[in-house]
Order: structure tokens, then sequence, then C-alpha cells
């Protein structure tokens, strides 16, 4: 029975070991889902060699284990290596900025008072929302608090993404960032206390669409790398950082996290989940903290708040 078990097992990680094998190895879009949960199946699979080599010790089993200890270490390297520089003692020179984001999900119609609600004493400076129809029937009581607006009419007619923001939206663009979907990305830039900062909104294909988040990843970089200055990314990628594609992003744009991220999807997961919704950053904007907000509202997401420091004039 031992033995039995031991082939089962060693078995699935072999076969679990050359899926991950592809990381390292090719850029096929197909096992990008997969390396989302790259810190999920490291954990899952380094138990899962420990009990190989409890049930038979040798070399075989211990290099086993040693090869779930590496995907499970580079997922947390991955993590710490996009945390965001910390802004030091003086923090004085900053100026706070609240962000929401949040996919609140475009037929929870029936959530969409109590998200405006939340959204209207959250305190957010900006907020980011994805799949706005519900909140849509709310935009009178948003436009006294947020006077301005992408989305749902302003600058496009569609509601998938909405950009709402207490300070005046200059230089505003929305456009493509494939043929799949439509008016998924948006920048403006604001200027606070006299500070310009530049702001980005996306919301991408899900990864199992063929090759389009990765063509979707590239489009969104090269649109960034136009961008000169403080830099504020937010929306729902349906991919957490670890994700192939989503590492080249944050490489090739110089962008960071807001700090450790919290799991946003699937909302039944709850903390184990996967965080597929980010705020990115960039150098001089900087990070106070990164917090999941306490309730999905009937959105199958949850949604990010995150305190930010902007640098004075």
């Amino acid at each position: 029975m031992k033995s039995m078990l031991l082939h089962v097992l060693a078995t699935l990680l072999v076969l679990a070991l050359g899926v991950f094998a592809l990381r390292y190895t090719t850029h096929f879009w197909a096992p990008g889902v997969i390396f989302s949960l790259q810190l999920h199946a490291g954990i899952a699979m380094v138990l899962v060699a420990l009990i190989c080599l409890a049930l038979r010790p040798g070399a075989f089993t211990m290099a086993l284990l040693a090869a779930c200890l590496f995907i499970a270490g580079h997922a947390v390297w991955m993590i710490w290596d996009s945390l965001p520089l910390s802004p030091g003692p003086d923090v004085a020179r900053f100026q706070p900025l609240r962000v929401l984001s949040f996919n609140v999900l475009g037929d929870n119609l029936e959530g969409g008072g109590a998200i405006t609600d939340y959204i209207l004493q959250s305190g957010a400076d900006v907020a980011y929302v994805m799949e706005a129809a519900p909140v849509a029937l709310h935009l009178d009581r948003l436009a006294k608090t947020y006077p301005y607006r992408i989305g749902c009419g302003e600058h496009t007619p569609t509601c998938d993404l909405m950009l709402l923001s207490k300070y005046p939206l200059e230089n505003v663009y929305v456009g493509n960032l494939s043929d799949l979907r439509r008016d998924r990305f948006a920048t403006a830039k604001i200027h606070v206390g006299g500070t310009a900062l530049h702001l980005a909104a996306a919301h991408l294909s899900k990864p199992y669409f063929d090759d389009y988040h990765n063509e979707e990843l590239l489009e969104l970089a090269d649109a960034l790398n136009d961008i000169d200055g403080p830099l504020l990314l937010a929306g729902d990628f349906n991919a957490s950082t670890l994700a192939q594609d989503m590492q080249k992003m944050l490489k090739d744009t110089g962008m960071t996290t807001t700090g450790f991220e919290p799991a946003t999807w699937p909302i039944l997961a709850g903390p184990f989940g996967v965080p597929i919704d980010h705020i990115y950053i960039r150098n001089p904007l900087m990070a106070a903290k990164l917090s999941r907000i306490p309730s999905n509202f009937g959105s199958n997401h949850y949604g990010l708040m995150a305190e930010l420091l902007l640098p004075r004039p």
C-alpha cells in the first residue's frame, strides 16, 4: 500500500513539476493560469514531497523535495521582489492619497446602492470601478463627491471601466488593449497639491483566451512607458503578480505592488484565494498600506484600498 501511494504521489509531483518547468523554458500561453497559482501549488507540492520522503527516504524523493522547494521559493521571491520601496522616515515630504479599486460585477445591480455608499464614505481620492453598471445607477450621488469621471457616458459610452476623481482629470484617453473587449484601458492626469500624477486603469481579458492576456499586457507596457513621472495603475488583471506575463510587465515598466497583496478572488476562498486585482505604482509615488475592503457587496471580487504617498512639489 505504501509503495502504491508513493508511486501515485511521485507521479503527480513529476507531472506538476513538468508543468512549472514550462515557465522557465517557454512563453506558451496555456499554463498562464497555473503560474498565477505558483505559491499555492508550490506549498501543496512541498507537502506532498515531504510525504513521499517519509514513505521512502532516498535521493529521488530528496530531489523531488528540492525541486518543489524551488517552485515555492521562487514564488516567495517574486512577491518580495515586487514590493515597493520604503518611503523612509521623512514622510513629511509626502502628501497622502487614498485609492480604491473594485470590480463590482456587471450584473450585481442589487448591490449598486451599497457599493455607492461604501465608495462615498471610503475617503478615497480616486476610485477605480470595473464592470461599473451597478454604480452607474447612482451617478448623481457619486458626482457630489467625485465631480470628475471617466466612463458611463463621460469620454466613453461604455460602463465596463469607470474612474472617479476628486481632482480634475486632464489629458484623458480611453482605448482598447485588444480587439476582444472595448474601452478597457484609460489614462488621465491629475494634480494633487501642485504635484502631477498620472493615472492608468485597465481591465484585462482572462488568461485562457488564447494569447490575448499577454498581448494586452505588452500593449499596456508600451503605453505606460510613454508616461513620465509618478504613475498609478489599478484594475482587474485576471492574473496574479506571479504570472509570467505579469512579471514581465512590471519589469518592463518599473512598477511595483503597493504591499503584500491580499486575495481578491474567488470570494469563497477568502484569504486563501488569488490576488488578481492590483494597485501598482511607480517611483517616486510611494505606498504606505494596502488592504482588502471588508465586504464584497455581492461581487465575485473583493476590492482593494491603498494608502499612497505622493511627493510634495
